[in-house]
Formats: C-alpha cells, structure tokens, sequence
C-alpha cells in the first residue's frame, strides 16, 4: 500500500510493488460488449482521422502519455485514495507515465484567486497537470457533494487559464467517487462532472462510483469489490483509449 500522505511517480516500466495486486486485463476478443467494441472503434476512427489528414504520426511512434491522478482523503485507509492507486498501477502497467497528487498533496491553502504567491504544493500540482495528458479524480461524497479538499485543488486550475491548453482542455478525465450510499455518489458525481465540463475536459462515458457502507478494499490494497472491480478497469480502457487517440490530433 503506498502510503497515504505521499506521491508516488511511476515509470509505467512495472507494476508498483506493495501496493497491492493490479486489476486484471479483459480478454477483449471474447467477451466484450457491442457497446464496448463501438467505443473502441469511434477511438480508433480518432486517430486514423488525424493520421490520414497529417496532423499526427503513425501508431507505432505515438508518445508514452502522462497520466495524473488527483484525490483522496486525510484518512489512512481512504477508500477514494485506493481506488486511485488501482487505476495509476493498470494505466502503469499498459505504460503510461502516471503521478499521484494524493491528500497531503492536495492539502492547500484556500484558493484565493488575486493571490501572487503560491506554496511550493500549489505550484507542483499546477505544473504536474499542466503537463498532463489525462487526469483521473477521485474524491469521497460528503453531504452530497465533492469534498473541500478536492473541490479546492481543482480551483488551484484557475492558475492554468492563460495556459496553451488552458485548464483540463483536451484531456480525458476519469471520475471515482466513494460514499456510503447512492444518493450522495449519484449527486456528488454529477457535480464532479460539472466542474470538469466548466475546466474544459472530457468526463469518460462512465463515472465509477463505489458503496463504502461495506469494505470494498483489503489490507493489501486490493479490491474485494468484483463490481468496484470491473468499472475501475473500464475507467482506465477508456480513459487510455482516449489519451492514445488524441494524442494523434493535438
């Protein structure tokens, strides 16, 4: 289990050890779904578009994408926390570059806009998103919405608005949000993907929200969740299918 108030960098060049086992791969060519396949295809039209109009190399030299993941909570055995962490190590292991802004990360100062200095951890999140390719959120649902401490890093993006590509544009952003109960994962989704439609990124078609009323997550990190399980690796097809494809275009 990485720990809960540091980041990690990942090389996508293995499996970060000791933080529980990865999610394991779909075997596609059988058992996918009509509407699975229909995305893969609409991904792939993407990037043969961009390709056959010359704005983007071929495939095989396509770059290795940087893929930020921002969230959790102050508490050791955050669940928003682990279910981040699963998602970087499957985006790792299919070899992306990923880093974790976990909760001490995030852990800012209120946002004040006029405000000229910013804390070396405000400067670093920026930076690190600002080079982003795709972003995943994982936040808990408190009282029906998005919790103080992700709601106010995501303000910190404010800073990127005179950026080339200002705020999360051009970006696949996957969600995760964890409650205890579908009401306030409902709510509390359809919130974060407000915000992230305001910054100017793309929400995947799917939002994973997770029930915490019980465990979903082991002592090692790993999930014990088979639902939690399946819609975290189809949060992670679907945002690297859409980070390699745009990538052809931008």
């Amino acid at each position: 289990m990485v720990d809960a108030h540091s980041a990690f960098t990942s090389s996508g060049e293995g499996v970060h050890t000791g933080a529980g086992e990865p999610l394991a791969r779909r075997d596609t060519s059988r058992r996918s779904r009509p509407a699975d396949r229909a995305g893969g295809d609409v991904l792939g039209d993407l990037a043969a578009l961009a390709v056959r109009s010359g704005q983007a190399a071929r495939p095989d030299r396509r770059r290795r994408p940087t893929i930020v993941g921002l969230g959790g909570t102050t508490r050791p055995e955050s669940a928003s926390l682990r279910a981040l962490e699963t998602v970087l190590r499957s985006m790792a292991a299919a070899g992306a570059e990923t880093v974790l802004l976990g909760s001490v990360d995030i852990d800012l100062p209120m946002y004040v806009p006029d405000q000229v200095e910013r804390t070396p951890a405000a400067r670093r999140l920026v930076a690190e998103i600002a080079r982003a390719d795709a972003v995943v959120i994982a936040t808990p649902g408190y009282h029906g919405g998005v919790s103080g401490l992700v709601k106010n890093a995501l303000d910190y993006l404010e800073d990127l608005r005179d950026a080339p590509r200002p705020y999360l544009d051009g970006r696949a952003v996957g969600l995760i949000v964890c409650a205890d109960g579908p009401q306030t994962a409902g709510t509390t989704l359809a919130a974060l993907r407000s915000s992230v439609h305001a910054l100017r990124g793309w929400p995947t078609p799917l939002g994973v929200s997770i029930d915490t009323s019980t465990a979903p997550f082991g002592a090692g990190g790993e999930v014990l969740d088979r639902r939690a399980a399946s819609h975290l690796e189809t949060l992670t097809d679907q945002v690297m299918g859409f980070t390699y494809a745009w990538s052809q275009v931008i």
